[in-house]
């Protein structure tokens, strides 16, 4: 009777392994990555809002949001990271944006058998949705990124409803300037997140003709008079305020600044193309149309 037990229960196994049968693997808190870092400002708000961030030990400098991310510690900015400074914080992953670290500091980390994950930084709302889901199949939870994807969407359709609702104000027109100081200014062109942000919110492109940022002159500033100029918060204050930005040449000739249309958003929110592109979209295409 054993043997005949025993021989059922082999045949059993091997017809088990025959069908390729697998049993699913659930996220535990032991085979969660227990201490993540992460470089790049969208990768970690996607990750903090897929439920992963008590997980981030350090960021970088770009990532702000959520405000409380600011608390843990920076490995610093692109070129200014080294292995080293990742390393002493003994990390047991790594999420990082492609080409957002030197090939030294990438090959240092593979030496030491740091687990490197590199993504896309999105440019465009569709490109945030894919870049939730490879995070979220990378921590397995697909059903939260699917979430995440779906608040997305819904924020788009409510833009969209917004738009359809208001007069078609096509004829509105607004530049970005990236300040860094006086003495350091450029505008967006084609090809840009100020680009895609303004499209999504139903204002034109006031610089035209360029790709990327190119340096901002009087001339140009007066020959584009965009009907308003947007900026990044901390770029007003590199500036000085709305009387520093007064005293670049050029700006009290502009429209924006004759009816003080001059606005600022947070660095992050605006041009991160994260979950919450499709809220200050809306956010930036009701403030041109409060008129």
């Amino acid at each position: 009777m054993q043997k005949i037990l025993l021989s059922a229960f082999l045949l059993f196994s091997l017809l088990s392994c025959a069908s390729g049968e697998k049993k699913s693997i659930e996220l535990t808190e032991e085979n969660i990555p227990q201490r993540i870092i992460t470089a790049g400002g969208t990768i970690t708000e996607i990750v903090y809002t897929l439920g992963f961030g008590d997980k981030i030990i350090a960021t970088d400098r770009t990532s702000t949001y959520p405000k409380k991310m600011q608390a843990l510690p920076s490995i610093g900015y692109r070129n200014q990271i080294k292995s080293e400074g990742i390393l002493s914080l003994s990390p047991n992953m790594l999420l990082v944006e492609e080409e957002y670290l030197s090939e030294d500091v990438v090959s240092q980390l593979k030496l030491m058998d740091l687990k490197v994950h590199f993504f896309n930084k999105p440019t465009n709302p569709e490109e945030t949705k894919v870049l939730v889901m490879k995070l979220a199949r990378l921590f397995e939870v697909p059903d939260k990124g699917e979430q995440i994807n779906e608040d997305i969407r819904k924020d788009l359709n409510s833009l969209k409803d917004y738009l359809l609702e208001e007069d078609k104000e096509d004829s509105l027109t607004a530049a970005f300037v990236m300040a860094r100081g006086p003495e350091t200014l450029f505008v967006a062109g084609e090809n840009t997140f100020a680009e895609e942000i303004f499209n999504l919110a139903g204002i034109k492109m006031a610089a035209r003709g360029f790709e990327e940022f190119i340096p901002l002159t009087p001339e140009s500033l007066v020959s584009m008079s965009p009907d308003y100029l947007v900026l990044f918060d901390s770029g007003l204050e590199s500036l000085g305020g709305l009387d520093g930005l007064a005293a670049v040449n050029g700006v009290k000739e502009t429209k924006a600044y004759k009816e003080k249309q001059v606005l600022s958003f947070d660095g992050h929110y605006l041009s991160g193309m994260g979950p919450r592109v499709g809220q200050v979209a809306l956010e930036l295409a009701k403030e041109v149309r409060k008129k």
